[in-house]
């Protein structure tokens, strides 16, 4: 079947419903959606876990499995409706008229093949190329999707590849066959912030070079803005707010959107003065969905016997053109109305130095053949020549990609690693060469870590309760069983979850929960250190902000320092003291928020901060994007390890970032850089992020 023209929306979901039966019950995932989605355009769909926007995806793919159904409305694509087509029609649509890219790029490749001949498949299936003009066309792709040496890429598998690598080849190959229409589902997720800028751009580019229309599924309200045309938000199974990206952002009708933003760390928000909003409660499950407004029992504007009574439509926003909400109050409410006062905080008074690093190196033997051993062993430089200190009630944060060494220092100061040289001192005190099982347990109890996963840290089988008295135990606190109870409930409160959780299974939390349960588990010892390893990541815009102010809160109640792992730079920027950037093992620059955040930089944290998505219309970025991946620590470039990367490399005479490591300067009070470049360069740089006058 030959590619039909239409000269209509690309894609028309019109009042879809879609359930999921189990041998219990009906669950509504998706109630009354609709969507559009003209030629060439970009639709952003947003919303949290579980509102539906995968279901969807799944739903234009007509491949919602065993248990799903199309219950009322319909997807037409290019005026066809796609429940009325035979699987032969739908074999021939997927993948050359309609293409999806999901999350994570490996589920999409086939490790047993090399990259070429999986890309070659798609014109040879869908358009019947010889070989030769698929392998033309696979080589065109992957030089437009912006990999180097593709004629190599092509002769890969995809386990040489890196991650950013791997989604750009899934990309390639949804883009293959020219399609009409790519669903993107969340395709950043699990990259690094500039790689994820990157990967942004590709597609932008891509999507004008070839005409294609998008369906860009996110939680990232900032990557959307960048990315689309038009947004449409979802909350629990129905669109609530859908219009151009301009109406959405500056001129929000339903009060979930209006939360939603008010929970994300835009420039401006700061943890003592304008602290974040969290959404009250939680979300709805399918099965317990409120009656008339999905969102009522969450909503500031919440009114009795008026908004829970009967459904909901979308109406149209008068005055504007395609802006829909689905809320009874729309008009009434004062949208430009001041926050009401949220209580400003006291800022944490900084004690004395708690934690002390002196340069500390970390490096790790590798066989040179690590499939099968022996030969050379290689060395791997994590992390070298690390100095810094970390104060009480300081929140310190270590920023950088994946690779940069992070989670190895974060290791040497747990004891799970012992380092190869320099000091880590906690209260004065040398622990860099005593393994765990030998620190005594004050030592243990002192430092400890909250991970970025909250699903793989409890245990399945134990209680909520049992899981923080055990903790308790291991710290040797409390006299007796009943006073760990106590005190085990007393932690509960602290992150403030009911003390009913206590008898509750990990399996009945929600992901914003047992992260909670995770900190308590963290502070029960009464911990002076916490280590947290991107703890938000894996959260709902509006779980991190809660998560994000309450370790805030018990930071203030307990003097902790805090070093808070993270390589999202709007959160970074919203609850640090002082940020410390690493790459490739190196730390690049240290100084207060202000100074990191400010110029001059060091260019790598000029890219980092370019490379960061903000979801405010207002702001203007100066465009950075960086070439090429990470270097690999086994063979790190010589010189300075950023200069295979850096746009400033041409300003510095000589070869000297070729030849040399940078010395360590200071720029500032406490202020220090890792960089070749004068004193009348760093003068020449300009702000990344600049606010618009109003």
């Amino acid at each position: 079947m030959t590619k039909w023209d239409h000269d209509g929306p690309i894609l028309e979901i019109d009042k879809l419903s879609i359930s999921f039966f189990t041998r219990l019950r009906e669950i509504p995932a998706v109630m009354d959606f609709s969507v559009t989605v003209q030629p060439g355009e970009a639709v952003g769909l947003v919303g949290e876990s579980g509102c539906g926007k995968s279901t969807v995806a799944l739903g234009v793919m007509q491949d919602l499995g065993r248990n799903g159904r199309i219950v009322g409305g319909s997807i037409k694509f290019k005026g066809r409706d796609l429940s009325e087509m035979n699987d032969e029609e739908l074999r021939d649509i997927r993948g050359s008229e309609i293409a999806m890219i999901y999350q994570e790029p490996m589920a999409s490749l086939n490790p047993a093949m090399k990259i070429g001949k999986q890309l070659m498949e798609v014109p040879m299936i869908h358009q019947g190329a010889s070989e030769k003009e698929a392998y033309d066309r696979a080589l065109q792709v992957v030089t437009d999707v912006k990999l180097p040496d593709p004629k190599r890429m092509l002769d890969s598998y995809p386990h040489q590849l890196s991650g950013g690598q791997q989604q750009r080849i899934v990309i390639a190959m949804a883009l293959m066959s020219e399609p009409a229409l790519l669903i993107l589902d969340e395709p950043t997720t699990a990259l690094d912030v500039t790689v994820e800028a990157s990967i942004v751009e590709l597609v932008k580019d891509l999507g004008r070079k070839y005409g294609t229309s998008m369906l860009f599924i996110s939680h990232n309200l900032g990557l959307v803005l960048e990315t689309c045309d038009r947004i449409c938000v979802m909350y629990s199974g129905e669109a609530v707010e859908r219009g151009s990206i301009e109406d959405v952002f500056d001129e929000m009708q339903h009060p979930y959107t209006q939360a939603l933003f008010r929970s994300i760390p835009l420039p401006g928000a700061d943890k003592n003065s304008h602290p974040l909003v969290a959404i009250p409660g939680n979300f709805p499950l399918p099965h317990e969905r409120p009656p008339g407004c999905n969102f009522g029992p969450r909503c500031d504007y919440f009114e009795q016997g008026r908004c829970d009574q009967g459904s909901i439509q979308m109406e149209p926003v008068p005055g504007n053109d395609r802006h829909y909400t689905r809320c009874l109050k729309f008009r009434e409410i004062d949208w430009n109305a001041p926050l009401a006062e949220v209580e400003t905080k006291e800022k944490g008074k900084i004690g004395n130095v708690v934690l002390k690093m002196d340069n500390l190196k970390k490096y790790y033997e590798v066989a040179a053949n690590a499939l099968f051993g022996g030969g050379a062993t290689k060395v791997v430089k994590a992390n070298e020549t690390l100095s810094f200190e970390a104060r009480e009630s300081e929140t310190l944060a270590i920023v950088g990609e994946s690779g940069c060494g992070k989670s190895t220092f974060a290791k040497a100061l747990m004891g799970l690693e012992t380092a190869t040289d320099g000091q880590i001192l906690l209260d004065g005190k040398s622990i860099e060469q005593v393994p765990i099982e030998k620190r005594d347990t004050k030592t243990v109890a002192d430092v400890q870590m909250v991970f970025q996963n909250p699903f793989d840290t409890l245990n399945p089988s134990m209680t909520v309760g049992r899981q923080i008295i055990r903790a308790l135990e291991v710290f040797g606190i409390g006299e007796n069983e009943a006073a760990r109870k106590q005190r085990m409930l007393e932690l509960l409160d602290l992150v403030k979850l009911p003390r009913d959780f206590a008898t509750r299974m990990p399996r009945q939390l929600s992901g914003g929960q047992k992260q909670r349960v995770g900190i308590a588990r963290a502070f029960a010892g009464g911990a002076r250190i916490v280590v947290a390893d991107e703890p938000v990541s894996a959260l709902d815009v509006s779980v991190q902000a809660a998560v994000t102010d309450l370790l805030m809160e018990i930071q203030r109640e307990e003097k902790t320092t805090l070093l808070f792992i993270s390589h999202d730079l709007s959160i970074v920027r919203y609850l640090s003291d002082r940020v410390m950037v690493m790459y490739l093992g190196h730390v690049v620059e240290l100084g207060t928020t202000e100074q990191v955040f400010s110029p001059p930089y060091h260019p790598y944290t000029e890219a980092l901060l370019s490379a960061v998505p903000i979801a405010d219309t207002s702001v203007e970025k100066k465009h950075i994007v960086l070439e090429g991946d990470i270097p690999s620590a086994m063979n790190p470039p010589s010189g300075c390890p950023f200069q295979t990367r850096c746009r400033w490399k041409t300003e510095v005479p000589g070869n000297l970032c070729d030849r040399e490591v940078p010395p360590v300067r200071i720029l500032g009070q406490d202020h220090q850089i890792k960089c070749h470049l004068s004193d009348a360069n760093l003068a020449k740089m300009e702000p990344v992020i600049k606010i618009a006058a109003e």
